[in-house]
């Protein structure tokens, strides 16, 4: 998900290192009283933490103010737009905390969510600078304790194995960690932190992960060259609770992350996914979500039990300068109050949210256009990570 050009983004030893992370200035709730030291030898999941799902209650949503000319050549300026309409919709059930790199784009952001009638007594603005806002991808996963306790889980970002200019989003996850005051995890793989982004994931919050071939095994983009999928079975159960890993195959057309699941596939309740299907048998979509349909068809979940398996459909291609852009419903995001789901101006876009309204029926579908955010090669989901409450 780039915006520089070119235009494209022996049994695993697996540990989790605490970082300790203070902060002068606190938000949202009390520090967790976890007893010092605890962390150094044990995983998170050992622990009994774990990553909750998506619909669980949400403290809070993570963005960064778009800022980048390359993100979106000759089309920053209706962005911010876009991301004001994003926090309209998200802060009528929770607070959003929006990342800016300087007093300016503070002053920017504030001028543009006034104008669209956010209570800015919702906001959050934390003082960081960062390379791009896809926050999905570079923030850490905030996990949960039974307990009520929250840590951090941090991998590595890498610019997607693909971008150079990401080592202000790598830093992303310290100052998650000392803004809410939570320990930090680093999971590490043969001494090596791993390197993996929030949109190559999701879960059910009961101990099933979906993942891609694509996108952690092939070659191409290789996040951890050498890396096994016993091996990453082990770091997913290990640092975020996952006990079952479903794999599908490759991920959608278009997309510079080299198959991200959070484009093709998606859980709506602990034992529902739905899938992105293609209906034109000559698209190139066609064939590869076909078989992670089958897949799909015959995976089980941490318990041993069949999922359900529910579909959205494609929009019709976008491409701009001769470039396909990775448009796909199923980069939706679930909020406290509303599910967001990007819009194309298609015939479909009808049918994706009425579908997502019948698997989300305690919640408002909002669709949020997104035929100009999808040339920065991602949408609704890329540029959030949610908060657990």
């Amino acid at each position: 998900m780039s915006k520089t050009k070119p235009r494209s983004r022996k049994a695993a030893t697996s540990k989790a290192r605490r970082t300790d992370s203070t902060s002068s200035k606190h938000i949202g709730r009390s520090p967790n009283q976890i007893a010092s030291g605890a962390y150094d030898s044990q995983t998170p999941a050992g622990m009994g933490f774990r990553m909750p799902a998506e619909w669980e209650p949400h403290e809070a949503t993570w963005l960064a103010w778009p800022h980048e000319k390359e993100d979106w050549p000759g089309k920053l300026a209706p962005i911010p737009w876009v991301f004001a309409e994003v926090v309209r919709a998200l802060c009528a059930g929770e607070r959003v905390r929006i990342v800016v790199g300087t007093a300016a784009l503070e002053k920017e952001a504030r001028a543009v969510l006034k104008r669209v009638g956010v209570e800015l007594s919702q906001i959050d603005f934390i003082r960081a600078p960062t390379d791009r806002v896809w926050t999905r991808d570079s923030c850490p996963q905030v996990l949960q304790h039974a307990s009520g306790a929250r840590a951090l889980c941090g991998f590595r970002f890498n610019g997607w194995a693909k971008y150079p200019n990401h080592t202000r989003d790598m830093k992303l996850p310290e100052v998650v960690a000392k803004t809410l005051e939570l320990p930090l995890f680093k999971p590490d793989l043969h001494g090596k932190q791993v390197v993996l982004e929030g949109g190559a994931i999701d879960v059910n919050g009961a101990g099933t992960l979906l993942t891609t071939e694509e996108c952690l095994l092939s070659q191409v983009q290789a996040r951890n060259p050498g890396a096994t999928r016993r091996e990453y079975e082990q770091i997913l159960s290990a640092a975020l609770g996952a006990r079952r890993t479903i794999w599908l195959g490759e991920g959608i057309s278009g997309d510079d992350t080299h198959g991200h699941v959070d484009d093709l596939a998606r859980f709506t309740d602990p034992r529902t996914v739905v899938l992105a299907v293609e209906a034109d048998r000559l698209d190139a979509n066609y064939s590869r979500l076909q078989d992670n349909l089958k897949r799909l068809q015959k995976a089980k979940d941490q318990d041993g039990r069949a999922l359900t398996v529910a579909t959205l459909p494609m929009p019709a291609p976008l491409f701009l300068d001769g470039q396909r852009l990775p448009a796909s419903y199923a980069n939706f995001y679930v909020g406290n109050a509303a599910v967001l789901v990007p819009t194309f101006n298609d015939a479909n876009d009808r049918v994706a949210l009425e579908t997502l309204a019948r698997l989300f029926p305690k919640r408002r579908v909002v669709g949020i256009h997104a035929v100009d955010l999808v040339w920065g090669l991602g949408t609704l989901h890329c540029m959030t990570q949610q908060e657990p409450a």
